[in-house]
């Protein structure tokens, strides 16, 4: 498939909500923060809730929910702004990311800057309604943050790290709730790790001709042809993570029916996958937001 012949994947869709209803003023950092596509917002938070369910064994405390919840957006976006930074000289040369405020010169280097510092700070601020280890490890982050947009430069596994960060809210909200963090849900962090290079994977194939054009490393360059099979196996990988993670965790056997539905799901999506429609991955990968609500819903039900 040539690129001409491709279907319109321009940072997937233009003329959205943010043009119709936003100040012109606002709209770059609007999607300098990706709040057109929320879609990496649920794909943080699900996990985390998920967490704070299986820490508390229940419901968490209101407070703790608004504070995971608040951390998850206010990080995911301070993220976008900070891949969109270091991919400034490479998203005008990729069809899905020509428009974005840096690349398009909507926004200079100077106001991205003190945009993502004002993320940075209103974060920060979360920092005192959380446990001292828990803040510890929230700042343990930030450096996985800051590294995974260069990752593409030197490896082909900038999704493992994308994971790692992604969700590592899951850590901290065992942390906070239970005051430390077991073997089971270091588990149900590295399932979901799996679960984030999987569907990234299936997400970079829509990139691929772009990024090896670049000299860009991604998992979908290193799988290849082989990438519907190494997709399905990340996602058993996960599967066999969460399993036993919530066994070890003492989920009851409304979890283990969760994982159940869980797999139908994900191996409903490797079906599906298709080297030559990358239209379909970015379908797939819009999917993965009904996999991690099934999680948090199959930890909050286990929980009882």
């Amino acid at each position: 498939m040539t690129a001409a012949s491709r279907p319109d994947l321009t940072d997937i869709h233009r003329g959205d909500w943010v043009d119709r209803r936003l100040p012109r003023a606002v709209r770059p950092y609007t999607r300098l923060a990706r709040l057109d596509r929320p879609v990496g917002i649920w794909l943080t938070l699900f996990p985390c809730w998920a967490a704070l369910f299986q820490a508390a064994h229940g419901l968490p405390e209101i407070r703790d929910i608004l504070v995971f919840t608040l951390g998850a957006f206010l990080m995911r976006s301070a993220g976008s702004t900070i891949n969109d930074m270091a991919d400034r000289n490479f998203d005008g040369h990729v069809e899905r990311t020509r428009f974005r405020p840096l690349a398009n010169g909507e926004i200079g280097m100077s106001r991205a800057v003190v945009f993502l510092i004002a993320q940075l700070a209103l974060a920060a601020s979360l920092l005192v309604f959380l446990s001292p280890a828990t803040r510890v490890l929230a700042v343990c982050v930030v450096p996985l943050v800051f590294l995974y947009p260069f990752c593409k430069r030197f490896t082909h596994w900038p999704q493992a790290v994308l994971g790692a960060a992604f969700n590592w809210g899951m850590l901290m909200a065992w942390s906070q709730v239970a005051g430390h963090v077991p073997a089971g849900a270091v588990l149900m962090w590295a399932g979901a790790v799996a679960w984030q290079i999987g569907y990234d994977t299936a997400y970079a194939y829509v990139d691929v001709r772009d990024d090896t054009r670049l000299g860009l490393k991604s998992t979908a360059i290193l799988f290849g042809s082989r990438g519907k099979a190494c997709i399905a196996l990340f996602y058993g990988l996960t599967l066999a993570a969460w399993s036993v993670g919530g066994w070890m965790l003492g989920m009851s056997s409304l979890y283990a029916i969760g994982m159940v539905v869980i797999a139908a799901h994900l191996a409903w999506q490797a079906r599906r996958f298709d080297l030559d429609r990358p239209e379909i991955s970015y379908r797939l990968f819009l999917a993965n937001i009904l996999t991690g609500g099934l999680l948090a819903a199959a930890a909050l039900a286990g929980s009882f």
